[in-house]
């Protein structure tokens, strides 16, 4: 595939991304509210869009691709546990919706400190965000320079791939924030499901149709089929691997935050179920690319490369090859504009606003504006020490972002928790676990994110029994919850 011809390609998308955002850029966004939820105004069809495109991004068709390459079809369940997770925004999706939309929730740190009524509380768990986020950020910078390298056989550097998604992420989202993120990420998405899927039809063609698939992939790596198969999906690999994803949809600040943005319940409705349409549809895609790649490049070093491999072969057409190419780069780049302005409001919402107390919403903004460019950087040198497989490294963020989860299971459905044992729950779990990711990734055998889940629930449920709650704002706050959650299933 030729550099010309991508680079090309590269150019037509960056334009007409451009121009969707420049229109979706309606009225002035003076506002935090406005410039980092879209003032509570999407609806159903850009929420489900934009959701799957933040989500699915490189670790999907890049990620997962590797994974089902190295471990076999034990890929392919680890990724439909995440799916099973993402029914816990049926759960948690109306009740974050209605607190936002009452008490004016910009992040989900900022819920934390006032249903805890407690500053340390929003301030503890914004950190912790920003600790873990940015590894997950570099990840989807690693995803688009490895992608590009491998499609033009190095003629496109690994370090050209990521200044150019970290330049492309940072343009838009300066344009108009949110909102031409969500509505890029819409185009991004209807391109990635028609083109991909065409890719896996082509693919199996190749291999001589479904059953000449099937019977390649038993040929070529006949473990492929079973659990553990080769050993990499040993029973608490694939716990400690699937327990963090699980829970990435109320874990993960820059997707719980999309929970504060459909227009209303409606709109978050048709947002999960297509989402849940879209997940499973390229779920699928991404493990036949992995097996397809076992067949045809066995001998294959970095999993990582298997995508982008297949991209560049003989099976697929390069216009296709292309097309396939930037709407992964595209995914990529919309997780990163996500987290970008998930970080940055949590730094001036939660963080800033609350050590220089008074600080007003335009002042905020500002202050969100400047920081956006600090954690691009920072994103870009985390990717530069191309570290780990792509899924291993989104699971290990995950697993640092999993210890706020017993905090937001707490603030919708039990009373006696407090400020305190969310402070101590989120710092020494995150502690725990960044000292096994540094120390090789296992304590006593089990993973990160095992213990992180166990360790906070212990921590938050004992350390809030021997402390004071907040009684009067958990009644009002449960109450209204309650409330209202009521007439929507009477409704």
């Amino acid at each position: 595939m030729s550099a010309t011809l991508i680079w090309s390609a590269i150019i037509l998308y960056v334009v007409i991304a451009i121009v969707i955002a420049i229109i979706s850029r309606r009225g002035k966004k003076q506002s935090m509210v406005s410039y980092f939820i879209g003032d509570r105004k999407l609806n159903g069809f850009v929420s489900a869009m934009s959701y799957s495109a933040t989500t699915y991004s490189a670790f999907m068709l890049v990620g997962l691709a590797g994974l089902t390459f190295s471990g076999g079809v034990g890929a392919y369940g680890f990724e439909i546990i995440y799916l099973m997770g993402v029914s816990l925004v049926a759960i948690f999706g109306p009740r974050f919706w209605l607190a936002g939309k009452k008490y004016g929730y910009v992040t989900p740190s900022e819920m934390l400190g006032d249903r805890y009524q407690h500053k340390g509380a929003s301030v503890v768990s914004a950190i912790a965000s920003c600790l873990f986020l940015i590894p997950y950020s570099a990840v989807q910078l690693t995803g688009i320079g490895y992608l590009l390298q491998g499609v033009t056989d190095n003629a496109i550097s690994y370090t050209t791939g990521v200044v150019l998604a970290t330049i492309l992420a940072l343009i838009f989202t300066y344009i108009a924030g949110i909102r031409s993120v969500a509505w890029t990420d819409s185009l991004q998405s209807i391109m990635m499901i028609i083109t991909s899927t065409i890719v896996v039809l082509l693919l199996i063609n190749h291999l001589g149709g479904f059953q000449g698939f099937v019977d390649s992939v038993k040929t070529n790596n006949p473990q492929a089929w079973s659990v553990p198969g080769n050993g990499f999906f040993q029973f608490w690999t694939f716990l400690g691997l699937t327990i963090p994803w699980f829970f990435f949809s109320i874990s993960n600040p820059q997707v719980s935050q999309r929970l504060f943005m459909p227009a209303s319940l409606k709109s978050m409705r048709y947002m999960l179920l297509g989402f849940m349409i879209f997940g499973l549809i390229y779920t699928i895609v991404s493990v036949v690319w992995g097996f397809s790649a076992s067949v045809m490049f066995s001998d294959l070093e970095n999993p990582d490369m298997a995508t982008p491999m297949l991209l560049s072969s003989e099976a697929i057409p390069p216009i296709l090859g292309v097309l396939v190419m930037i709407g992964i780069m595209a995914a990529a780049i919309s997780t990163i504009d996500s987290i970008l302005l998930t970080l940055s409001s949590l730094f001036s919402r939660d963080i800033y606003a609350n050590v220089k107390q008074g600080t007003k919403d335009r002042k905020q903004l500002l202050v969100g504006k400047i920081v956006i460019p600090v954690i691009a950087i920072l994103a870009y040198l985390f990717a530069q020490l191309q570290l780990d497989l792509i899924a291993v490294l989104s699971v290990s963020s995950s697993a640092g972002l999993i210890v706020v989860v017993p905090a937001i299971i707490g603030t919708f459905f039990w009373k006696r928790g407090t400020a305190a044992g969310v402070m101590t729950s989120i710092m020494i779990s995150s502690l725990l676990v960044i000292y096994i990711e540094a120390t090789g990734g296992l304590l006593l055998g089990l993973k990160s994110g095992i213990w992180g889940i166990v360790v906070s629930g212990i921590l938050f449920v004992g350390v809030s029994l021997s402390t004071k709650a907040p009684e009067q704002k958990a009644n009002e706050f449960l109450t209204y919850i309650k409330s209202h959650m009521k007439k929507k299933t009477s409704n």
